[in-house]
């Protein structure tokens, strides 16, 4: 059944139009119009311009403004889509721009949390791999002297594993990598040909420069621990600065 005033599909039997509200009943006196449907004007439907924008911008809602755009557009989307009497589709499209939309700007204060945790944990974590890479220095310079006073015939060592060998330095430190950083022992050298060594040089360097750690140490025979605060283990030794 067609509305005579709005042109509006309404059910067969309804007393009012349910678009425009007028009577479906005529006026007294007046013959009733035939329904029927034969010339009556066809409602073109289109998608709203806001629904479509709504979704697209509900895509991007990872970014601040395009989640702010979905949720206002897509409010306003629904709102045109209800009062155009069937004219405007697309509220589907509106409804999922504005889940997006919402989704995205309930996730923005964990971003802004995490932007703010994430560098501090960073800093935290070195700053411990440094502190624990310097003990590390510090046992395996007890190591070498324990190690030295045992074999009067060799002096030290440039060997991690025979240091594990003899008991004084763990099995993770032997293998050379402990804390984010990278330990070798060398440049072990007599004093006098076929004599005892009685010089050595132990570098720790960062496996993974600005993640595991920032610094470079370096220490030898004396037991002073020196920091190249480059990360260069090279620099370390001919350059490092006293680790107070």
């Amino acid at each position: 059944m067609i509305c005579t005033y709005c042109g509006s599909q309404i059910p067969d039997g309804s007393p009012f139009c349910n678009r425009c509200g007028r009577s479906t009943q005529p006026a007294p006196g007046v013959a009733a119009r035939p329904a029927s449907t034969v010339g009556q004007p066809v409602i073109q439907r289109e998608t709203s311009g806001k629904a479509i924008g709504s979704l697209v911008s509900g895509l991007l809602s990872f970014i601040l403004p395009a989640a702010v755009a979905a949720v206002v557009l897509g409010h306003i989307a629904r709102s045109e889509i209800r009062k155009s009497g069937g004219r405007l589709q697309g509220n589907g499209m509106a409804l999922a721009g504005l889940i997006l939309g919402y989704m995205g700007l309930a996730a923005i204060p964990v971003l802004i949390i995490a932007a703010i945790a994430i560098p501090n944990l960073l800093r935290a974590r070195i700053a411990a791999n440094e502190a624990s890479t310097v003990s590390s220095l510090r046992t395996i310079a007890a190591a070498e002297q324990n190690y030295a006073q045992a074999h009067a015939d060799s002096g030290f060592t440039c060997s991690l594993n025979e240091l594990k060998s003899t008991n004084l330095i763990d099995a993770q430190m032997a293998s050379g990598m402990k804390h984010g950083y990278v330990l070798t022992l060398r440049n072990c050298t007599p004093q006098t040909a076929g004599g005892p060594n009685v010089n050595y040089e132990i570098t720790a360097y960062p496996s993974a420069k600005n993640a595991s750690g920032v610094r470079a140490f370096c220490s030898d025979q004396s037991g002073t621990i020196r920091v190249d605060r480059h990360g260069s283990p090279e620099n370390c030794l001919q350059n490092g600065m006293p680790l107070r």
